[in-house]
């Protein structure tokens, strides 16, 4: 018994997604894993406290690393956007396919370590230690430069992204 053919374009149902290509980072799974690292974050002063015998300690080391990444992420996404978009060249089937995932990756770990981070200093407000202003203002600026990653990454996401053919001029 043969299948049956694919229904034409006309025919499909405007809702379901084409099979084989891909959606753009849901803002919604961003924000599940972004409630995630905000709950981690604000969790792990807890255990700090009670298992350890000292919080952790930010350094700045962190949040460079952060922004060296977004960095990254932004001259990677600025140069596809070039070939891709300007130049209207195409990229190789696995440039793009890394690229992507490249993206997606950065934008969900990003995303948890920016939430992690925001609950790590959320965590030390109103709070008298000694180094609790130390570890809240470095702690927001790592979350600030995990928030430049993902920033950084749906640009490169929005790079990748090609025409329909029937979309040319």
């Amino acid at each position: 018994m043969r299948d049956a053919p694919p229904p034409e374009d006309d025919e499909r149902d405007p809702q379901t997604p084409l099979e084989g290509r891909l959606q753009p980072t849901s803002p919604a799974v961003l924000t599940a894993w972004g409630l995630v690292g905000l709950v981690g974050g604000w969790l792990l002063h807890a255990y700090a406290d009670r298992a350890m015998d000292a919080a952790p300690i930010v350094t700045w080391a962190q949040p460079l690393a952060l922004f060296l990444v977004a960095a990254i992420l932004a001259a990677t996404a600025r140069a596809t956007w070039r070939s891709v978009h300007v130049r209207n060249e195409r990229l190789q089937s696995h440039q793009a396919v890394n690229r992507l995932v490249l993206a997606r990756a950065c934008a969900y770990v990003g995303v948890l370590v920016a939430g992690g981070y925001l609950g790590y200093a959320l965590s030390w407000v109103g709070v008298s230690a000694e180094l609790a202003e130390q570890r809240a203002v470095r702690s927001l600026v790592a979350g600030l430069g995990g928030a430049c990653v993902v920033v950084t990454a749906l640009l490169l996401e929005r790079a990748c992204r090609v025409r329909k053919e029937d979309d040319a001029p």
